[in-house]
């Protein structure tokens, strides 16, 4: 392997042209050297902007064979991810899989197992982990710094879905694609607990005409951890403001806090009040994390090692986003005692 990664993108929607941008243009250790995405064009859009000398796919598939491509980065719609992951590792291919990397444990389980079997890395996009206010205030718990985690929060706001995205939005995605980062970053930041208890809550408060198609655009979580511990998560798809993520543990010892709304301590103040520099999409306020996670993917490439991210890590948030699911049917909560890790 040379000094550097050769990576093969596999969507080039929004996320995954950041992705590719950042492969080719922002980080030292890596090359994009294909591109696929089934959309005419798509592909080779993305290429000719920041890859010229990449080659251009309809079909993943072919990418994954493609004998330069030592690593892949999947970015198409979460119903794909278990399979382009299996056919990843089959092939050889180290693995980086923006989340859900599954939608069913069973699937979940099948995506590790493949990646174990073939030796090669599997890294879920679980980008929160990498931003330096969320890293320094996880360093803080483990250092012990808080004490015994107590109360835990995260929570996550976007800016705002319009009736046609709102009609388009697969069920249950308000958990499997957007509180599952919340699941994460809560597990990731009471180390060494497992949640054992989930209630959850929620509606269509936004476009409550297509909630009998399963679209929900507000929920709370509460959750209960092995060590006493509880917590909260909450996502809604209306934050007027801007894109808001934001986390806190209070602790036996003292408490952590990360996450702001906006992207620099700017301020401005006019006539029409105070106003501050606040992104409107993830990817303006979590630059720098997207950019960290990739840049660690291909390090562990590199030397061997682990990804600090991986399959369990995902499975583990997604368990609990299958029971808010199942919560939220039922009105009860669900227990995890039963389920092993």
């Amino acid at each position: 392997m040379s000094a550097s990664v050769a990576v093969g993108l596999i969507g080039a929607g929004w996320i995954g042209r950041f992705h590719g941008e950042s492969v080719a243009l922002r980080i030292s250790g890596t090359r994009l050297v294909a591109v696929a995405d089934p959309a005419p064009g798509a592909a080779a859009s993305l290429i000719e902007r920041v890859s010229p000398d990449a080659r251009a796919y309809t079909d993943a598939l072919e990418l994954i064979t493609d004998p330069t491509v030592e690593a892949v980065l999947i970015s198409t719609p979460a119903s794909t991810h278990t399979d382009l992951v299996v056919a990843a590792a089959e092939a050889g291919k180290h693995v980086f899989c923006e989340k859900p990397m599954a939608l069913t444990l069973e699937d979940a389980d099948r995506a590790i197992g493949a990646c174990a079997a073939n030796n090669v890395a599997l890294q879920v996009g679980f980008n929160r982990r990498f931003a330096a206010d969320f890293t320094a205030a996880h360093d803080v718990i483990t250092a012990g710094g808080i004490g015994t985690p107590q109360l835990l929060r995260s929570l996550t706001r976007d800016p705002g879905i319009t009736a046609d995205v709102a009609s388009r939005v697969k069920p249950w995605t308000i958990f499997n694609e957007t509180l599952i980062h919340d699941f994460d970053a809560l597990l990731w930041l009471n180390p060494g607990a497992r949640v054992v208890e989930v209630f959850a809550q929620a509606d269509a408060l936004i476009h409550p005409q297509y909630k009998e198609q399963g679209y929900l655009d507000t929920s709370m979580v509460q959750l209960r951890f092995d060590n006493g511990a509880l917590a909260s998560a909450e996502a809604n798809f209306q934050a007027t403001y801007g894109y808001d993520v934001r986390g806190e543990v209070f602790g036996s010892g003292g408490m952590v806090s990360a996450g702001e709304v906006t992207r620099t301590a700017m301020r401005h103040y006019s006539s029409p009040g105070v106003l501050a520099d606040t992104p409107r999409v993830n990817i303006e306020l979590f630059h720098d994390a997207y950019v960290a996670q990739l840049v660690h993917f291909a390090d562990c490439i590199l030397s061997g090692r682990a990804p600090s991210v991986d399959g369990l890590d995902a499975r583990n948030a997604l368990e609990i986003a299958l029971a808010a699911k199942e919560s939220v049917e039922t009105g009860l909560p669900v227990s995890l005692l039963a389920v092993p890790q």
